[in-house]
């Protein structure tokens, strides 16, 4: 068998050297040059399974080779080679096709992760395993365009290490995008770590991400490594980063742009070897000009944006994703699978859904317990009626929220119901406000998540 190659593009002999004696010990064949235009003659003779290169070379740049590997050698990784601390110039590798980059001076422990990630890369590539992970995007359900486009989408970024920021409202399926961006790449093997940041305390993020060792703090009776460690040669996945405090965004992008971490209590760094992926609901740009997210780590995880659109631009998708769910929800209750009657099909491809496909599923998972038998009709659905404005259009200022119909009914129904109808109203708009956490919902309307259950009972919401 070949031993597979490697090609090394930078002026400083050091340099060359290091990396030749380093990837020479990993059985690796290593070519070195320090030149553009000695790169492009390396390239047009022979075939490399991977290429580091450094950003500045005394006839040109690194962005050049990064191009025209993409434009001739699209299976080839190539890496960038960075100045320490030169954060701009790896953002932009990465933006320009860049699979990952090593920051001088060279850790080797980190340096062979990377080689080997890398070889794992071209080696699916070749073969075409690549491509034939694409099929697990079917739990990404729906025909539309835009999820067409969202799969073919994750299937690039699976290629390469960039970190990917997925954009979306709550319940769009933000985690599913960044599993499959996981499982199709050669990360695959390594542990795909996900972390919500707005469920830590914030006095214990630092001992979360980063570990601590023993004595280093009260309670602290054992070492205990952090989520970076856990998901060393895979992935992590920052859900809600924008709920990260200050303190912590600083201590993050440190972390992300050394690749290295240090525990609360060690005296030493640790390098670590792991994709990063994040996802929030919220606008971070804005939150950047309103100087609650700093704009320099927004800069490094939002290398790639992937948005995932929320259910009402893909109405075409709700039967298929309506067929899916209650498929699984047979198969969870042991019952027959749930049929959707005509009209109940309508009134679902008609409606808003500001809870996206969590709401979808809640939706499905009641009707199947209120209907007879396995068909669903409309009235099942209990879908919040709507007035003329659309419920994700806000009421002007100084105007009332659009009520439900129900609340039209007047006093002739009686106090009991029209109190009732005011109640359902109130309750339903906070749900909608609150992308249906329930929590937050009862927060809004100043009362126990206990009542709030009770009242969802009374009067036949959930």
């Amino acid at each position: 068998m070949n031993p597979q190659t490697v090609l090394v593009i930078d002026d400083e002999r050091d340099i060359r050297e290091l990396l030749t004696i380093t990837l020479g010990r990993m059985d690796l064949q290593v070519d070195a040059v320090g030149t553009v235009a000695e790169a492009r003659r390396a390239l047009a003779e022979r075939s490399y399974d991977l290429c580091f290169t450094d950003m500045r070379l005394p006839d040109g740049t690194g962005h050049e080779i990064i191009e025209l590997i993409a434009a001739e050698h699209p299976d080839m990784p190539v890496a960038m080679i960075t100045a320490y601390g030169n954060v701009d110039a790896a953002v932009n590798a990465l933006k320009a096709g860049a699979f990952d980059f090593v920051s001088k001076p060279v850790d080797i422990q980190m340096l062979r992760g990377l080689v080997r990630t890398a070889l794992r890369l071209a080696e699916e590539r070749r073969n075409g395993a690549a491509a034939a992970k694409t099929g697990d995007s079917s739990r990404l359900i729906g025909d539309s365009s835009a999820m067409q486009q969202v799969r073919a989408t994750i299937a690039k970024l699976a290629r390469n290490q960039a970190p990917v920021y997925i954009a979306g409202e709550s319940g769009v399926g933000k985690e599913l995008v960044a599993r499959l961006i996981h499982e199709q790449g050669p990360r695959a093997s390594g542990p795909f770590v996900p972390v919500n940041c707005g469920a830590i305390p914030s006095e214990l993020m630092e001992s979360e991400f980063f570990g601590h060792r023993k004595g280093s703090f009260t309670g602290a009776s054992t070492d205990k490594e952090g989520l970076f460690q856990a998901a060393q040669g895979g992935t992590l996945f920052l859900d809600e980063v924008a709920e990260l405090p200050l303190h912590m965004q600083v201590k993050l992008l440190r972390a992300i742009q050394e690749k290295a971490v240090r525990p609360i209590g060690g005296r030493d760094e640790i390098p670590v070897d792991v994709r990063i992926l994040s996802a929030t609901h919220k606008n971070l740009g804005q939150l950047v000009e309103q100087g609650q997210f700093r704009q320099d780590l927004f800069y490094r995880i939002n290398v790639i944006e992937l948005r995932v659109p929320p259910l009402r631009e893909r109405r075409g998708d709700v039967s298929q994703l309506s067929a899916f769910i209650l498929k699984a929800l047979a198969g969870k209750s042991g019952e027959s699978v749930g049929q959707l009657s005509p009209s109940a099909r309508d009134a679902l491809e008609a409606y808003d859904f500001p809870g996206n496909v969590r709401e979808l599923e809640n939706i499905l998972e009641r009707a199947m317990a209120m209907c007879d038998g396995s068909t669903i009709e409309a009235a099942d659905l209990m879908l919040p009626q709507r007035s003329a404005r659309p419920s994700h259009e806000p009421a002007a200022p100084g105007q009332p929220p659009a009520p439900v119909a129900a609340a039209s009914t007047g006093a002739d129904g009686g106090l009991d119901d029209y109190i009732s109808n005011l109640e359902r109203t109130a309750i339903v708009k906070a749900l909608e406000e609150s992308r249906y956490n329930k929590t937050a919902a009862a927060r809004k309307l100043g009362i126990t998540f206990r009542a709030l259950r009770y009242k969802l009972k009374k009067l036949g919401i959930d």
